[in-house]
């Protein structure tokens, strides 16, 4: 339909009004944007923005129905020209960009009302972007957790191949994958071998059984292991002559398989050693579809991109570390004595504070125990302890705080109260409410500077700008100092809560708090950086070396070290944990244990948060908790008399 370009001076029906809108923003260079008429219905583009203009006289035979479902998310706007029919803008769904404009003949009216829902429309869409964006985001970490727990979970090393290569096929929509194990010591990874060890095909089924290749420059897999890196192609057929590396096709022509795109990543463990190559082929715009012909590969197969070789780094640094464990776990099987120690290693290297601790622990425990064996008279003189016994107390003192793996490792090196990501949260809500205040003037300035207003009323505005920005910086302030390890100062408890209970709406127009109910709890804390919660984990280290231990099978000659180990930090009062033992219910050797912990958690020289207590206080302390009925009177008498805790100050100690 063609528009109306008569001149009645807009009575209905003509579409007069919208002849003297376009010519007004045609004329008008400022808008900057791309303007059709689409019958009686005019189209104002900027960018990925769009406006309708619509003639209000001519509704009556172009009704506007058609256009809501377009602006009914608030992906389009639509600006009315002429006084509206009563109800219409009621009628309007409430996502709708809407404005009015009466008079279009007012060029800057009607260039500020077209520019206005121009940019609101583009203000949703780049929210709606950057929704999505996070929704991915979200999605995707998600994925990655679950993912890591079940590599985590999985021991058997084929299961765990096959799993690694499932898993990183899935996050990157690749049609088909191969996985390599790098196989012997040498550490020149030239001399090296990469066994192949599986491979998934979702389009094509064909036998495979392993094999080996050299680690060298000529294959994909071999360069990614010598560089360490990712190696991404968008098109193997068109690799480089002069490329290090070339594509072998015959596969492709064996099977009737047609390879594109490949990404090559190295898996590599916590030791920083790569142990094998993960490669992907055929990234797809659909993962459901399954590549049956030569047009089915032009039409789905694309390059890998950035965001599926970062994922898939993610899940290769996870894949890389859970392949290295399950390795471990089947060398635990027949090594044994090395397990304990590699475990205590492990532990300490994991929470560097209390390095050598449960070695100096274990020491003492079992020195206490050959005293206490060797005494005759006394509460203990029918106390006795075996080789076997002996070597039962070494491991459950050596693997006495196993149960750290089970504490997330930012809790056990907690310096302040809240965590560097949490605190960048809160910056990044203050900014956003920083940048919220100043957009919210500064329209308010436009509009008073549109209709006339003076320069004090201006300026009032900019007074309110820095009050708010000032109250966002003291509450900032009070924040950074709440955050520290120290005692909390007089009244900031109740800023914080104030704090918590500010309101703000973020980009989606929800209304949130400025801080979280958690950061609140924690900024709240009145000593330390740990909060209640976090203090109660750190104490779940026992209760997790006992569950940790209980399933590893120790045999009849050892299936009291879960026990034992797990029962450290009871009181002979009943006041312990994780159980409240009683003193008849706690094991000689768990109490001889408590002893040997509390005395080297005080006189230890390599905690960086506390200087070494000396003996003689250290055996006062024991004393102490004697008296408060913790540990055993008897057996701290025997410690101090024969002087026990003086084999812990040899330097020479090794596993």
């Amino acid at each position: 339909m063609a528009v109306d370009a008569s001149t009645d001076g807009g009575q209905a029906g003509t579409g007069a009004l919208l002849s003297v809108a376009l010519r007004s923003l045609r004329a008008d260079t400022r808008l900057g944007a791309e303007i059709t008429a689409a019958g009686e219905v005019a189209e104002v583009r900027l960018g990925q923005a769009l406006v309708l203009l619509v003639d209000v006289g001519t509704l009556h035979r172009n009704p506007l129905a058609p256009y809501l479902a377009a602006v009914a998310d608030g992906s389009a706007g639509v600006v009315l020209l002429g006084t509206p029919p009563t109800g219409l803008v009621e009628s309007l769904p409430p996502g709708a960009t809407l404005s009015v404009v009466e008079n279009p003949a007012s060029v800057e009216s009607l260039y500020v009302d077209v520019h206005g829902a121009l940019a609101r429309v583009d203000l949703w869409q780049r929210a709606e972007e950057k929704s999505r964006q996070l929704n991915r985001s979200r999605y995707e970490m998600a994925e990655l957790v679950t993912i890591a727990r079940a590599l985590s979970q999985e021991r058997d090393i084929d299961r765990l191949l096959t799993l690694i290569l499932e898993k990183s096929r899935f996050i990157t929509g690749a049609d088909a994958g191969s996985i390599y194990v790098l196989e012997g010591n040498d550490p020149d990874d030239r001399r090296r071998t990469l066994r192949f060890k599986l491979s998934q095909n979702d389009s094509c089924k064909f036998e495979s059984s392993e094999f080996t290749i050299p680690v060298s420059m000529r294959s994909l897999s071999g360069a990614a292991v010598l560089t360490r890196k990712p190696i991404s192609i968008a098109d193997v057929y068109e690799i480089p002559s002069d490329a290090p590396y070339g594509f072998d096709r015959s596969f492709d022509e064996k099977v009737g398989y047609r390879t594109g795109s490949m990404i090559c990543v190295p898996l590599i463990n916590a030791e920083e050693e790569v142990i094998g190559v993960i490669q992907l082929l055929n990234k797809k715009r659909e993962p459901g579809r399954k590549l049956a012909t030569l047009a089915d590969f032009d039409a789905q197969v694309v390059p890998f991109d950035v965001r599926s070789e970062e994922l898939l780094q993610t899940l290769a640094s996870q894949a890389g570390i859970a392949l290295e464990n399950a390795m471990l776990y089947q060398e635990i099987q027949t090594i044994f004595e090395g397990f304990v120690r590699a475990s205590v290693q492990a532990i300490e290297q994991r929470d560097p504070t209390t390095s050598g601790h449960s070695l100096r622990v274990s020491i003492l425990s079992c020195k206490l125990a050959e005293v206490v064996d060797g005494v005759d008279h006394g509460l203990y003189a029918e106390a006795r302890f075996t080789k076997r016994d002996l070597k039962e107390l070494e491991y459950a003192s050596l693997l006495h705080d196993f149960g750290k793996i089970g504490v997330r490792e930012q809790v056990l090196v907690k310096a302040k109260k809240l965590y560097p990501h949490e605190l960048d949260s809160i910056r990044s809500r203050f900014d956003f409410v920083g940048k919220s205040a100043e957009a919210d003037v500064l329209g308010r300035k436009l509009e008073l500077a549109r209709l006339g207003a003076d320069g004090a009323a201006l300026a009032r505005l900019d007074e309110e700008l820095a009050h708010r920005r000032a109250e966002l910086d003291e509450a900032w302030r009070v924040i950074s100092d709440s955050n520290e390890p120290t005692v909390l100062k007089h009244g900031e408890f109740g800023r914080i809560a104030e704090l918590g209970a500010i309101t703000y709406s973020d980009a989606a127009g929800e209304v949130r708090t400025l801080l979280r109910l958690d950061e609140v709890i924690a900024l709240q804390v009145t000593r330390g950086s740990l909060s209640a919660s976090e203090f109660d984990e750190i104490r779940s280290h026992v209760s997790h070396t006992y569950n940790f231990l209980k399933r590893i099978p120790w045999g009849k000659s050892f299936d009291r070290v879960p026990i034992i180990a797990g029962s450290h930090h009871e009181r002979l009062n009943g006041t312990g944990y994780p159980n409240r033992l009683s003193a008849e219910e706690i094991p000689l050797q768990s109490k001889i244990m408590s002893i040997a912990d509390i005395y080297d958690a005080l006189t230890a020289r390599d905690r960086p948060y506390k200087k070494a207590m000396p003996v003689e206080k250290a055996l006062d302390i024991l004393g102490f908790e004697v008296k408060d009925g913790h540990i055993d009177a008897e057996l701290v008498r025997i410690f101090r008399e024969a002087e026990v805790y003086r084999i812990a100050d040899r330097d020479d100690l090794t596993y």
